[in-house]
């Protein structure tokens, strides 16, 4: 086989350092990622990958959502977050649930208020 039949496999390889699993708690597709206020000092000896991940968690995004940015397998991204989050350059948060959520007439009230402005 020749390098270029191997290139599909090898980047990502290379990319997780032949890691298979994040270290530590998984991430859902829908946890929300934000790079912490304390990266933007911190970002020597990243790969471009991470720090890619640092420019566009600097608004929150889905894990979802990165891995189609970034073009690569959700597993891969997941290892890349596990770095960030060990080093404490990334936060992580579940997706708020329906339970989470205020409710309608709340919501509602809201809405009211506003439009008597």
């Amino acid at each position: 086989m020749t390098e270029q039949e191997f290139g599909p496999l090898l980047r990502p390889y290379t990319l997780t350092r032949g890691r298979t699993r994040p270290s530590g708690p998984d991430f859902d597709l829908m946890t929300i990622i934000r790079t912490a206020p304390s990266a933007y000092g911190r970002t020597d000896g990243l790969n471009p990958e991470h720090l890619r991940i640092l420019h566009l968690c600097r608004s929150p995004a889905s894990v979802a959502d990165l891995a189609s940015d970034l073009g690569l397998s959700l597993n891969v991204v997941r290892i890349l977050l596990s770095d960030l989050r060990e080093q404490g350059l990334v936060t992580a948060r579940p997706q708020a649930t329906v339970a989470q959520l205020p409710e309608e007439r709340i919501l509602r009230e809201v809405i009211q208020g506003l439009q008597a402005l």
